[in-house]
């Protein structure tokens, strides 16, 4: 590995390639916080996917792709002297420091949970009046449920064993078929939406998390799925040609692989 002073050299690089692009090049001069944003959330996703997959190789280049982002985000405030790299580094090293008492202070905690409610109580003394202020309202649905459990559990509010849990999931369920049952598509949707909020929950307790759990899932079944297109292009057929019993044949066959 590099030494901090090499790391340091390689950072400084960074700074002064990126100084000379916004100074020289015409697309780096034109971009904007604005126009940078969705491609900061494109670039944080396919790190996602490269962490998914342990490819470590990707997982370096696309955490490359996104400290240049953070270069460029300090770079542009600079510019419009707002803050700029040092502030940004500095800013964040004031908030580790003051939401680790128990390193940088005298406060003592006993496991990881006891840093977590320090976290959050930490920062409703820091102004905030809700604990869920910290969570992003452009979130995915699935993502902003999980955080938004993992908040409030951090100030207590939360159940004591995984089976009452799993028992409120049931009872989920059993309003969902009730409401199917009678087709009132609204209240089946809100149902639906208890059941997803529920499952999450649940997923808590068994320490998985249920982003990673889908995507993983959602891959999985990309790959089977498109080995039984591969093998019905073998028997020059398409899917639509084929029956279940034929194509379960080569589902059983992809999930072997």
């Amino acid at each position: 590995m590099n030494s901090r002073k090499d790391q340091l050299k390689a950072f400084d690089r960074l700074l002064t390639i990126m100084d000379e692009l916004r100074e020289q090049c015409p697309w780096d001069k034109k971009q904007t916080l604005q126009s940078l944003r969705h491609l900061t959330i494109e670039e944080t996703y396919e790190l996602g996917d490269a962490i998914l997959d342990n490819n470590l190789e990707e997982v370096k280049k696309e955490l490359g792709d996104l400290l240049l982002h953070i270069v460029f985000y300090a770079k542009i405030g600079s510019e419009t002297k707002d803050y700029d790299i040092a502030d940004v580094a500095n800013e964040i090293c004031e908030k580790l420091i003051s939401r680790h008492p128990h390193i940088y202070g005298d406060v003592k905690v006993a496991n990881e949970e006891d840093v977590k409610r320090n976290w959050e109580n930490l920062k409703l003394k820091e102004g905030k009046e809700s604990v869920l202020e910290g969570v992003p309202k452009s979130l995915p649905a699935l993502v902003k449920a999980s955080r938004i459990q993992d908040k409030v559990a951090g100030v207590g509010f939360d159940w004591e064993e995984p089976h009452q849990v799993f028992e409120k999931l049931k009872e989920e369920l059993e309003e969902l078929q009730e409401e199917v049952k009678i087709q009132d598509q609204e209240k089946i949707e809100a149902e639906f939406g208890d059941v997803l909020f529920s499952m999450i929950n649940y997923a808590r307790f068994l320490n998985v998390n249920p982003e990673d759990a889908l995507e993983r899932t959602n891959k999985k079944f990309i790959k089977r799925f498109q080995y039984l297109e591969k093998k019905a292009k073998e028997k020059n057929k398409t899917l639509k040609e084929m029956t279940l019993a034929e194509m379960d044949v080569f589902w059983e066959e992809a999930k072997k692989i």
